[in-house]
């Protein structure tokens, strides 16, 4: 393609404002992308080349793994979503669904993920185990309403999505399956010239059994990655599981009381008590809301030098107590005023609060949901809130609260930690970009949707499903987080927008445009992916634009066209060859097929 004629560049010399990090700020002064609004971008002819590369590599994976393409809708009535009683939890509060209502009044959704739609074709048109197991899957573009949209393409309102599910006779085939497309994913990633990380992780609003995401390391990562050296274990900080450093054994105080004037916070409690982190339980209140508009407060400690993982805690009230909850809220200043608790000693709560200090309106839970995480169930002594203000107190171990706990782990895994307890290997943590996820979803979707086959047996049972995401938008930003440099992108050749760029260097130039001619047509001719830099530019400005947009290689053509030699050049290396024209050719196909092999 030609610059002039068909294929225009639109970089920008100035860095936008509005990008915080080094791969969005690319991107738009690239010309790639265009800010239509808060986290709402248009794809640019160049942006489009690369998105269109990415999805041509998982279309060939995932359709050599037997799975069929298809387009589902974007517009979801709310029935199916209620029906699998997701519908408030997208939609109320926090909730990241765009809804609205037609003409007739009926509810819809602009589809973030099309789980429930899915399920409902599967009901219709599986019948029997013959036609299993079966995976469809689309590239589309999906819609949430992220509270605080950032960092370009990495958390926008709109992307482009690579979602698939498959639909199966047995938990078994599944599993069987589900590491089918683990393989797919990983050969994928590869095939864009990435080096990705695999790591355990929570299945959040998805849910299933079992989860795993695909990061991109990168500096602007909003995800924590725990791992240890040896590789052994991988997991998101959602997810991981770890054990602290001992705690500093608490002698037993006297008197129990200990009075802590505006002492709220763990700092202070030690610094002015001479008392470690680890001797104290940290309580934190919050209010579960449910399905059915019911709300219990929640009563969780952990030790003092740790932090509570609202994660784990959704999920372990999920599990245990009630499989419908909609979020958490921890109880603050403000939750304070709404429930109109004007005597609530916040900072300093302590395990035994009384039951009655926030009323519960829910029908199975007529007393507070009390939990404690391993590392604090385990202190013989410590100290917490004395459920008055400016007073704690010593506490020796639970068996003197006359309150009932669930032990359970609800704590964030931090670096430092060992993997168990009698180990000596420590987890390390870098960031990571979330480029991809699979699950087991197992029969949770099935089983409210209806969606049944009939077995060998000729018994009706519900379908086991597996669904597998990847953010195709996300790759081609998190591919620049891992390739560039001070003047700009250094494109994996796989998803580069072109294989190479042809910089005549003065196009008035009669010998040089001969040249640059009789190279361009013979590339052309050749199906080598090229674009053709003929602008009436000077020379620096397309050299500064070449290393900006990142395309892989370089033919530079300059004075020397006189004598039929120019300039092959690596964006990557930075190496620069003199080489004759009539070489050029068999050197790029060589150079080229090095990088792939290396980046795939």
């Amino acid at each position: 393609m030609r610059v002039t004629s068909s294929f225009p560049l639109g970089t920008l010399r100035d860095t936008p404002s509005e990008a915080e990090i080094i791969s969005h700020q690319l991107l738009l002064k690239g010309g790639y992308i265009r800010r239509v609004n808060s986290g709402i971008y248009a794809y640019m002819p160049i942006m489009l080349r690369v998105i269109e590369k990415i999805s041509t590599i998982i279309e060939k994976e995932l359709n050599n793994a037997g799975c069929s393409k298809l387009l589902l809708p974007q517009l979801h009535p709310a029935d199916l979503w209620k029906k699998t009683q997701r519908w408030e939890g997208y939609t109320a509060g926090e909730g990241i669904m765009f809804n609205l209502k037609d003409r007739q009044g009926k509810e819809f959704g602009l589809a973030p993920t099309h789980e429930e739609v899915i399920t409902n074709i599967a009901s219709e048109i599986i019948n029997s185990y013959k036609q299993l197991p079966l995976c469809y899957y689309q590239i589309q573009t999906k819609f949430r309403d992220e509270i605080r949209p950032r960092f370009g393409l990495m958390r926008s309102r709109e992307f482009i999505m690579k979602d698939g599910y498959s639909f199966h006779s047995s938990k078994e085939d599944l599993s069987c399956f589900y590491e089918k497309m683990e393989k797919a994913y990983e050969n994928i990633f590869k095939n864009c010239g990435l080096d990705t990380v695999g790591v355990d992780a929570d299945s959040g609003s998805i849910g299933g059994a079992a989860s795993k995401e695909f990061m991109v390391t990168a500096d602007a990562g909003e995800d924590s990655i725990l791992f240890t050296e040896s590789g052994s274990y991988a997991a998101n900080i959602e997810k991981a599981v770890s054990f602290p450093s001992k705690e500093v054994p608490l002698k037993i105080l006297d008197p129990e009381w200990i009075e802590t004037p505006n002492q709220k916070s763990i700092v202070d409690i030690c610094q002015k008590n001479n008392l470690d982190a680890s001797q104290i339980v940290k309580v934190v209140i919050f209010v579960a809301k449910f399905e059915d508009k019911s709300e219990v407060p929640i009563l969780a400690c952990v030790r003092g030098d740790q932090h509570i993982n609202e994660v784990k805690l959704f999920n372990l009230i999920n599990k245990k107590y009630n499989p419908n909850l909609i979020h958490l809220k921890i109880v603050e200043d403000n939750a304070i005023v709404e429930n109109n608790l004007t005597n609530f000693p916040l900072g300093y709560i302590g395990p035994d609060i009384n039951d009655e200090t926030i009323k519960t309106n829910s029908n199975w839970a007529k007393s507070w949901v009390r939990i404690v995480d391993y590392s604090a169930s385990c202190l013989s002594n410590f100290v917490s809130g004395g459920n008055k203000f400016n007073f704690h107190k010593v506490f020796q171990n639970y068996s003197f609260i006359n309150k009932q706990f669930l032990v359970s782990d609800i704590r964030n895994a931090k670096k430092g930690d060992y993997i168990s307890p009698e180990s000596n290997e420590t987890l390390k943590e870098k960031r990571g970009i979330e480029i991809g996820h699979i699950f087991q979803l197992g029969q949770k979707y099935s089983e409210k949707l209806n969606a049944k086959f009939s077995d060998k047996d000729g018994q009706l049972k519900y379908l086991w499903m597996g669904c597998y995401g990847i953010g195709v938008t996300r790759i081609a930003q998190a591919a620049i987080e891992q390739n560039h440099d001070d003047n700009g992108i250094s494109w994996p050749i796989q998803i580069s927008p072109f294989e190479i760029l042809i910089i005549p260097t003065n196009i008035k130039d009669p010998n040089q445009k001969k040249l640059t001619e009789e190279i361009y047509k013979e590339f052309k001719s050749n199906k080598i992916d090229v674009l053709l830099d003929d602008r009436d530019e000077r020379a620096g400005v397309k050299f500064k634009d070449a290393d900006l947009i990142g395309i892989p290689f370089q033919i530079i053509i300059g004075r020397d066209s006189i004598n039929k030699e120019v300039e092959f050049l690596c964006r990557s290396s930075k190496s620069k060859l003199k080489i004759a024209s009539k070489d050029l050719l068999e050197k790029f196909i060589s150079e080229s097929k090095v990088m792939y092999n290396k980046n795939s």
